[in-house]
């Protein structure tokens, strides 16, 4: 099966009502475990890559695998989704290398530390829109600054977040903006902010909506009911990965990601791409723990990744049952990028502020 757009399968999502985790990867073992969990499950997969994943891994590297993936894996629809994209060149380079998905993040400048301005984030989203809708890729836009409610500070995490203290009105998205946002820049799916951060450390108590604003987004749904939402920072940091992190010779403190009961919620309200990466590192890096805590003479790479891997994968295919996306795959046609060229050029793919879900 081919690759598939970030757009048909969120409408696909929208019309089935489901979300789906997007799982970012770094390498080789990420990308197995991940892909068998969606075989098992029987669920579509969004692989995203950062910038830093790119540089770790090399775009040649990461789009290789991708090949492999289709040649193993062909009855999963895979869309290969650019993170957190700083600048016009991320975008485009992305698109170069065989993403059907792009992130336009101009809620922060290209320097990816500095809050930008409504305007600047409107234009360059706009831009990258115009370009990537031609050849028939994806965009995802933001609007707001994705960190923290209790502290007031930005999120930074592999390069990309706001340094230093930002304004409530930063740090949550406006559902009226949020209309003129989509309207203005025709993007596909949007990352709003509601308090959610990267990283393992997002609240330092079970989240209320004091400090995740789960308000936001029925708000935003209200006034955009066919709109594509995406959460970013939503790894749950499940107590039990914290325990087997610990367990075996880790120091992570107690800490709260965002409850699935939660993002199931947010489901219900038009959340469907909801990003998950600390909650996989977490997984594999307990296992790594554990072997070399057992086998202090082990020496062989495999032996710690294997495990890792297995822990991964069961993460992953939990995430997919939890959110609806297990049963999907297999339901859908994948259209390839020339169709949705045309259908953008047609006007068919309009902006989510207009069309049905069924669309």
């Amino acid at each position: 099966m081919a690759r598939i757009t970030l757009r048909q399968l969120l409408d696909h999502a929208a019309e089935h009502g489901y979300g789906v985790p997007a799982f970012n990867i770094n390498n080789m073992e990420q990308v197995l475990a991940i892909m068998d969990a969606a075989r098992a499950a029987d669920a579509p997969v969004i692989l995203q890559a950062s910038r830093g994943a790119r540089s770790y891994a090399n775009d040649t590297m990461l789009a290789k695998m991708v090949e492999a993936v289709e040649l193993i894996y062909p009855e999963i629809p895979v869309c290969l989704h650019q993170d957190h994209g700083n600048d016009e060149a991320t975008c485009f380079s992305a698109i170069q290398n065989g993403f059907t998905s792009v992130m336009m993040d101009g809620s922060l400048e290209a320097d990816a530390k500095t809050p930008a301005s409504y305007d600047y984030n409107v234009a360059i989203t706009r831009k990258v829109t115009e370009t990537a809708h031609a050849v028939g890729v994806s965009v995802e836009g933001e609007l707001g600054c994705l960190g923290s409610l209790e502290t007031g500070e930005g999120d930074k995490e592999d390069g990309h977040g706001a340094e230093g203290k930002l304004s409530h009105d930063q740090l949550l998205t406006d559902p009226d903006q949020a209309v003129a946002f989509v309207q203005a820049t025709q993007v596909d799916a949007l990352a709003i902010a509601m308090g959610t951060s990267h990283g393992a450390y997002k609240f330092s108590r079970k989240p209320d909506g004091a400090i995740l604003a789960m308000n936001v987004v029925r708000s935003i749904h209200e006034k955009l009911p066919n709109l594509h939402m995406v959460m970013h920072g939503s790894s749950s940091v499940p107590q039990e990965l914290q325990e087997e992190f610990n367990r075996w010779g880790g120091a992570m403190p107690q800490t709260w990601g965002v409850p699935v009961a939660e993002i199931q919620e947010g489901i219900k309200y038009g959340v469907r791409k909801v990003n998950i990466d600390t909650d996989c590192r977490l997984a594999m890096a307990a296992q790594f723990r554990k072997v070399a805590q057992n086998s202090k003479a082990e020496f062989d790479p495999r032996k710690f990744l294997k495990p890792a891997m297995e822990a991964m994968r069961d993460l992953c295919r939990q995430r997919y049952e939890e959110f609806g996306t297990a049963g999907q795959a297999s339901k859908i046609k994948v259209v390839g990028l020339a169709q949705m060229a045309k259908r953008y050029r047609s006007g068919v793919l309009a902006p989510r502020t207009a069309m049905t879900a069924a669309a």
